[in-house]
């Protein structure tokens, strides 16, 4: 099997799958939680991300074509680098819902209401898209010479920087606070939030609590991990080694945002569906009603 085939068939696995959980997560009553409307949020993200990169990618490997326009490069990496630093900010609100259900149950459903569900949601959104303009922004403005060949299957920032002719120190101080805004603080309320569950899992005198408990966030623990360790290997190595280092990146450079950019939105529906009942009876329900 080509790469170029290999390439298509985990889009295609990602636009299904990811697709499935944004329709189950409207049209299915028992999944309007809050749970489960940012489950829809995060499959929304992961097919829009996708779709800001593969389709290009399957073109200069299927057509041979590997040329981008200025414009067209800035606008691919806004919209990846915004549907990243959006993620970063979701997977910790996931996790914040995760420690209200299991540490305050008789108060969930007046902390995470429709309303509150709505505004964490927004300010993911809001501030990843903040975040990608100012980066983009940054980055564009620089100017560019030699044969400006990106080393990279696609506008990766940290690719196109490198063909930057101008000093780079602004850039590299604004990724730096990125990097503590969008990757160290997630993980810090991820990390506080799953030492309160613990905790509290611990202290449960039933063993089916227990093991409900770990399930339900057996799942989000997973891809946090996945996704994150993959980010920080990218973003939080020392910008000015990386960037004023060799002139060409490293392979993994260029594997591990392809590995974030495909496998982890391919894996995200998989591993969300694979012990969830909830998902797994709204599968059943949906395909029951359209045999009958």
């Amino acid at each position: 099997m080509s790469f170029s085939a290999l390439v298509l068939i985990m889009y295609l696995v990602i636009l299904s799958g990811n697709g499935v959980l944004i329709i189950l997560s409207i049209f299915d009553s028992r999944l309007h939680t809050p749970m489960y409307f940012f489950l829809g949020n995060l499959s929304f993200l992961d097919i829009c991300y996708t779709s800001c990169s593969v389709p290009s990618i399957l073109v200069s490997l299927i057509s041979k074509k590997r040329n981008i326009s200025f414009s067209g490069c800035a606008v691919q990496m806004f919209f990846v680098f915004a549907m990243g630093s959006t993620e970063c900010f979701l997977l910790a609100m996931m996790a914040f819902d995760r420690y209200v259900a299991i540490c305050n149950p008789l108060r969930y459903p007046i902390i995470m209401s429709k309303r509150v569900c709505i505004l964490m949601a927004s300010v993911s959104w809001l501030s990843g898209t903040i975040n990608s303009a100012v980066q983009t922004s940054l980055a564009m403005r620089l100017p560019f010479c030699g044969t400006n060949i990106i080393n990279h299957f696609t506008c990766e920032i940290l690719a196109v920087l490198k063909l930057a002719c101008a000093d780079i120190s602004l850039n590299i101080i604004t990724m730096s606070i990125a990097s503590i805004i969008f990757l160290v603080l997630p993980l810090l309320v991820i990390f506080f939030s799953y030492m309160f569950i613990l905790y509290t899992i611990l202290r449960m005198n039933s063993a089916t609590g227990r093991r409900k408990a770990f399930s339900t966030c057996s799942a989000h623990l997973t891809v946090v991990i996945i996704f994150f360790g993959t980010i920080f290997f990218m973003y939080a190595k020392p910008k000015s080694q990386d960037l004023n280092g060799e002139e060409k990146l490293r392979t993994s450079d260029k594997l591990i945002p392809l590995f974030y950019g495909e496998v982890i939105p391919m894996l995200n529906p998989i591993i969300y569906s694979l012990r969830n009942k909830d998902v797994k009876a709204a599968v059943k329900y949906m395909l029951n009603r359209k045999l009958t």
